[in-house]
C-alpha cells in the first residue's frame, strides 16, 4: 500500500518545505522507493497561470501541460519524475470542483459545506496521486504557514486521512524554524514549540521536526524540543543553510532523516546510493572557469521569475566546471540606453519568456548586440520571437516588423497567430502547453546538442513564427533547424555564422536536471566558457545511472 508523508512549515514563511519535501524524494529514491510528490497551495486561484510572476515566481509547465507552482520544478529536478497536473492542487481548483459537483446536483439537494465536502475534494485528489501512478511513497506539501486561515482546510484533511487508511501509513513532517539572537548569543526554540502547539490544536502530532537553522544546533536543544514537542529525539532534523539546495539532500541524509522516515512508516530499511549526487555537488563545489551570462529579462527583480533558467544555467555550469556568475539586466533599460553599458564583458546573453509588450524592444537590442559582436545567444520560447523580430528588423530592413501580439497592425508580423486561431476569443484554450514533438534537422547545431532527430519539449505560448517570411529568413543565412513533425511550425532556428547563435519556440529548461543538464543549455555554456578560457584538458563527463 502507498505511504503518505504530509510536510507542514511553521514559524515563517518561504521556510524551505519544497526544498525539504524534495531532498527527502531523492533520499527514497537512492533507496529504489517511488515517489510522486503533490503540491497544496492555499491560494484561491485556479492555477498559478494567471498571476503576475513578481508576486508568485515561475509558472512551471509539466508534460501534460498543467500550469504550476514553481515548487514542481524542484520535485523533478530533485526525483528525476516528471509530475503532471494531478501533482498540483489550489483551493481554487478544489471549491471549482465542489461547486460544480453543487450546480450539476451531485450533493442531492444537500448543504454544501467545508467539512465534508471541500475536505472530502482535498482527500480525493491526494489519494488519485497515490491510485493513478501507484508510488511507493506519496509526499505532500502543504503551502502556506500553520495558523493561516487559508491552510485549515487542508490540514483538516490530512487529519483526516491518517485515520482513513491507517495511522501506520501516514507521517506528518514539520519544517520550523530555530533563530538565533545575536544580542543574546542563544538559538531559541520557542517559535517552534508555538508552532508546534498550533499544530497539535488542530489535532496533528508531528512525528518529524525538521528544523531550519544558520548553525549546527546542540543536543541539549534537540533534546528539548523532542520534550517540549514530544517528538523522539533521533526525529529532530538539523536542515543547516547550505550555499547550494542540491547539498540539502546530502544534509538531510547525514542527519537520518529518510531512516527516520522508513521506521516511522514501518518500510524496509535500504541503503541508500547517493554517489552520483555526491559527484555532483562536488564539481558544484570545485569549477575551474569563471564565465558570466547576462540575463535580459523583463522580471528581474525577483530572480524566482526565472527560476529555471537559473537552475538550468546551473547544472550546465556544473557538468562544464563552470563558475557560473549572472548577471541580471532589466530589458526595459536597454530601450533607452546602449546595450554596450549593460552588457559588455559577459560571455553569454540569455532571453527568456515572458509575455506582454514591456521591455521587447530591449531584448532584441541584447539580441543585435550578441549577434554583432559574436556572444554566445540562447533564446527562450519569446526570445526566440524577439530574435525573429530583430533579425527581420536589422538584417531584412523590415524596420516596423513585430509580433501581432505586441502591435496588431503592424506592416510585417513575422510573429503572428496560425489562421485558425484568428476568430478564437478564449486565449487560454489556443496557448500551446505541455510537451509536444520537434524534427531535428540533421547538420545543425541543434543536432549537434541533441544526438536525435525527433526530441520532445515543453511549451508555454500562444503566438508562432509566420510562415510567410520563412524564405526570406533561410534566404538571408538563418537556418531554421527545429520543426513540428509536419514541418508547419518553427521550433529552432540558428545563424551559423556565429560560435553559439540559437533560439527554442519551447521552454528546455523545464527539462534540465542538475545531474543531467539540457543539451541546449550545456551547449550554450561550453561556448560561453570557450570565449574567454582557453579549454584544452578533456572534461570527464558527469556519469549518471
Amino acid at each position: 500500500m502507498t505511504k503518505f508523508i504530509f510536510v507542514t512549515g511553521g514559524v515563517v514563511s518561504s521556510i524551505g518545505k519544497g526544498i525539504v519535501a524534495a531532498s527527502l524524494g531523492r533520499l527514497l529514491k537512492s533507496r529504489d522507493y517511488s515517489v510522486s510528490i503533490l503540491k497544496l497551495d492555499p491560494y484561491i486561484n485556479v492555477d498559478p497561470g494567471t498571476m503576475s510572476p513578481f508576486q508568485h515566481g515561475e509558472v512551471f509547465v509539466t508534460q501534460d501541460g498543467a500550469e504550476t507552482d514553481l515548487d514542481l520544478g524542484h520535485y523533478e529536478r530533485f526525483t528525476d519524475t516528471s509530475m503532471s497536473r494531478l501533482n498540483s492542487v489550489t483551493t481554487g481548483s478544489i471549491y471549482q470542483a465542489v461547486i460544480n459537483k453543487e450546480r450539476r446536483g451531485d450533493y442531492n439537494g444537500g448543504t454544501v459545506q467545508v467539512i465534508p465536502h471541500i475536505t472530502n475534494e482535498i482527500k480525493d485528489r491526494i489519494l488519485r496521486v497515490a491510485k493513478e501512478t501507484n508510488p511507493a511513497v506519496v509526499i505532500t506539501e502543504i503551502g502556506g504557514t500553520v495558523g493561516d486561515i487559508e491552510s485549515l482546510p487542508f490540514l483538516e484533511a490530512i487529519r483526516q486521512l491518517r485515520k482513513e487508511v491507517g495511522r501506520q501509513n501516514v507521517l506528518y513532517m514539520h519544517v520550523t524554524l530555530l533563530p538565533w539572537i545575536a544580542s543574546a548569543g542563544e538559538m531559541k526554540t520557542k517559535p517552534t514549540q508555538h508552532s508546534v502547539k498550533e499544530l497539535r490544536s488542530i489535532g496533528i502530532q508531528p512525528d518529524i521536526l525538521v528544523c531550519r537553522s544558520d548553525r549546527a544546533i546542540p543536543v541539549g536543544l534537540k533534546q528539548k524540543l523532542s520534550e517540549f514537542c514530544d517528538v523522539a529525539v533521533e526525529c529532530v532534523i538539523t536542515s543547516q543553510d547550505a550555499s547550494s539546495i542540491y547539498e540539502v539532500p546530502l544534509t538531510l541524509e547525514r542527519e537520518g532523516l529518510a531512516q527516520q522516515a522508513l521506521e516511522l512508516l514501518q518500510m524496509e530499511q535500504r541503503q541508500p546510493n547517493l554517489t552520483h549526487w555526491q559527484t555532483m555537488v562536488d564539481r558544484l563545489y570545485s569549477p575551474k572557469y569563471p564565465v558570466e551570462i547576462a540575463i535580459v529579462g523583463k522580471y528581474v527583480r525577483l530572480s524566482d521569475a526565472y527560476l529555471s533558467v537559473v537552475e538550468a544555467l546551473r547544472h550546465a555550469a556544473i557538468d562544464t566546471y563552470g563558475d557560473l556568475r549572472l548577471r541580471w539586466i532589466n530589458s526595459e533599460v536597454l530601450e533607452t540606453e546602449p546595450a554596450e553599458n549593460y552588457l559588455a564583458g559577459v560571455d553569454g546573453i540569455v532571453v527568456p519568456g515572458g509575455f506582454g509588450v514591456r521591455g521587447v524592444d530591449g531584448k532584441i537590442a541584447a539580441i543585435k548586440y550578441a549577434r554583432d559582436r559574436q556572444i554566445p545567444f540562447l533564446g527562450l520560447c519569446l526570445g526566440m520571437q524577439c530574435s525573429v523580430i530583430e533579425w527581420a528588423r536589422n538584417v531584412e530592413g523590415l524596420a516596423k516588423a513585430n509580433s501581432a501580439e505586441f502591435d496588431p497592425y503592424t506592416e510585417d508580423p513575422v510573429i503572428n497567430l496560425l489562421p485558425e486561431q484568428h476568430d478564437v476569443v478564449d486565449l487560454g484554450g489556443t496557448m500551446r502547453l505541455g510537451l509536444y514533438p520537434c524534427r531535428v534537422l540533421p547538420n545543425t547545431l541543434a543536432f549537434k546538442l541533441y544526438q536525435e532527430e525527433v526530441i520532445y519539449e515543453r511549451h508555454r505560448h500562444r503566438y508562432e513564427f509566420n510562415n510567410v517570411y520563412r524564405h526570406r529568413l533561410l534566404e538571408s543565412g538563418y537556418v531554421i533547424s527545429g520543426t513540428s513533425p509536419d514541418g508547419r511550425l518553427v521550433e529552432i532556428v540558428e545563424y551559423p555564422k556565429h560560435p553559439f547563435f540559437l533560439a527554442c519556440q519551447f521552454h528546455p529548461e523545464f527539462q534540465s536536471h542538475p545531474n543531467i543538464p539540457h543539451p541546449l543549455f550545456k551547449g550554450f555554456m561550453e561556448a560561453a566558457i570557450s570565449r574567454s578560457h582557453s579549454v584544452t584538458d578533456t572534461q570527464k563527463p558527469l556519469q549518471v545511472s
